[in-house]
């Protein structure tokens, strides 16, 4: 898989959460996805397969009090690492700051690390 073509996925798994769009996840986890959040500490919480991983996140894209900004992303054939900023608030101290890890296989999200700055 190209950076380019795991980098089409990685924004679109994106979009959902900028845009309150969960179904933009829809066509993108494969069917054993599993994903780590980045809370509760200390390992967060894990979910597997794909109708889990799907709730989990369809459950954050749909919160419209929270802010999700990509600050950058980089890719390397089926892996990617998106860091950004989740805001749920206007004050000074209502975002956290973190990162995804990615792997795709055959052009669907298998895994995702969520890690945050604390």
């Amino acid at each position: 898989m190209s950076d380019e073509q795991t980098r089409k996925v990685i924004d679109q798994f994106n979009q959902a959460f900028q845009q309150h769009d969960a179904s933009l996840l829809k066509d993108l986890l494969a069917e054993n996805c599993r994903l780590e959040n980045s809370g509760p500490a200390p390992d967060g919480s894990k979910h597997a397969g794909y109708d889990e991983c799907l709730q989990f996140w369809t459950a954050i894209a749909a919160n419209e009090q929270m802010t999700f900004e990509v600050e950058e992303v980089w890719t390397a054939g089926e892996r990617a690492v998106c860091r950004w900023t989740l805001r749920w608030g206007g004050g000074p101290k209502d975002f956290v700051r973190g990162v995804n890890v990615t792997r795709l296989e055959g052009g669907l999200i298998a895994e995702s690390f969520g890690y945050v700055k604390g």
